[in-house]
């Protein structure tokens, strides 16, 4: 059985209200030099995370044992930790926009890469061309009007040709969800208990379920080296001579803190709590649900806020144990408007005490898709109240913004701006 080195799902946080030492004189360019420093190092957990991820693939795929695809899939979560602690960067950064649609697209069309249950999921999509194209089960595929050979499984293939074909977002044939997806097949149970279900066997040439075994390794395998690619790309990204800490360091001082502030109003507000979790509470809907496959939303949704308020801090606790540590955005603050610090530093912490109680009730058997069903009032509960801290957190940075006289435009949500329009 393959050893997986295990990694705490509870991190020790920064405490939020401790200023760095010397706060009176922080100043911009060391606050964006402490980011670009905090990027970088969860970028590289992220990317040492996903090669133990490989590496368990990999053993899977020679050995496809029941023992073998649960340590896989638990390398697959303790690789999502470092990599949601990342989406604070996101909004801010276009380099980082640019580039996030390649590991961590959602939703997808599962029936792009494999088979799936038509019942459930049916046959077709007026949406989707390749809605039920089965990548793995097929030599080539119309996409566009034109044959494409996908007789070998190669990184080009996925990510040139099959990755968003048609132009068509959920066409996911990369990233930690089609990983997801492969190794955990879909979750038929609805808003019930229970995860995906997929087979060790799916994997097993010798002994094969849902056909074309070998196949399924060689996607699996591939998809699994092309996150590392993709992540090793940002690692570069956030060195010393990379593009994206010279596009930080480049700019006015105003213009990096308003980058910062972007980042973390937008995922607070429009992205996690409006796409991830208000409009999935109002349809009820399973499919809304961020690492669906897997029952791991609650991780997911938690360690956002954990890398939020990391990020505000400039305090970071790799997945080793060791920290980075320097001038936050708090300890500028501090100085230039301490009274909505004090409320941005409360809502942060306020907005980690309700992702806690979703959590722990995952944790003890409510999964959040049960948490979204509309028969359960308790889990409705639970979901909403990380929302509206999540929404409190947002309109105090918001005032932060407004308080240092910096400009910034905040990503919405018809679920939170516009509830009428959301069927």
């Amino acid at each position: 059985m393959l050893y997986v080195r295990p990694i705490t799902l509870a991190l020790a946080l920064p405490l939020l209200g401790a200023t760095f030492p010397g706060h009176a004189e922080v100043t911009a360019d060391a606050v964006l030099e402490q980011y670009a420093d905090v990027a970088h190092a969860m970028y590289e957990d992220a990317l040492l995370t996903a090669r133990e991820l490989q590496t368990a693939v990999d053993t899977l795929i020679e050995q496809p044992t029941g023992d073998n695809l649960a340590a896989a899939r638990e390398a697959w979560r303790a690789a999502r930790v470092p990599y949601q602690q990342t989406e604070g960067f996101r909004f801010g950064n276009p380099l980082v926009d640019e580039w996030e649609g390649r590991v961590n697209a959602w939703p997808l069309d599962e029936g792009l890469i494999d088979y799936v249950d038509t019942g459930l999921y049916g046959e077709t999509s007026d949406m989707n061309p390749l809605y039920g194209a089965n990548v793995i089960a097929s030599p080539a595929l119309q996409i566009g009007g034109q044959e494409v050979d996908v007789s070998e499984i190669t990184k080009a293939l996925l990510q040139d040709q099959l990755h968003e074909a048609g132009e068509v977002e959920a066409n996911v044939a990369t990233g930690y969800h089609a990983v997801e997806f492969l190794l955990w097949g879909q979750d038929l149970h609805g808003t019930g208990p229970g995860a995906g279900e997929r087979p060790a066997t799916d994997f097993d040439p010798d002994n094969c379920t849902g056909g074309n075994c070998e196949r399924r390794g060689d996607y699996l395998r591939v998809a699994t080296e092309l996150l590392i690619d993709d992540l090793q790309e940002m690692v570069d990204a956030w060195g010393a001579e990379g593009d994206a800490r010279t596009a930080v360091m480049a700019g006015d001082d105003d213009a990096g803190l308003a980058m910062i502030l972007t980042g973390l109003g937008s995922l607070s507000y429009g992205e996690l709590a409006g796409e991830r979790m208000q409009l999935g509470l109002m349809l009820h809907d399973p499919e809304e649900e961020h690492d669906c496959f897997a029952d791991n939303t609650h991780n997911s949704h938690y360690y956002n806020q954990v890398g939020m308020m990391t990020i505000y801090t400039g305090e970071y606790q790799r997945v080793d144990g060791s920290r980075v540590s320097g001038p936050g955005m708090d300890d500028y603050a501090l100085v230039h408007a301490p009274g909505v610090n004090t409320r941005v530093l409360a809502r942060m912490n306020d907005t980690l005490a309700a992702m806690q109680v979703m959590k722990d009730a995952a944790d003890q058997g409510m999964a959040y898709d049960q948490m979204l069903a509309m028969d359960n009032p308790e889990g409705n509960a639970i979901i909403q109240g990380a929302v509206d801290e999540l929404v409190a957190q947002a309109r105090a940075i918001e005032d932060l913004v407004a308080e240092l006289g910096l400009t910034i435009t905040v990503e919405g949500s018809d679920s939170l701006d516009n509830p009428a329009l959301v069927q």
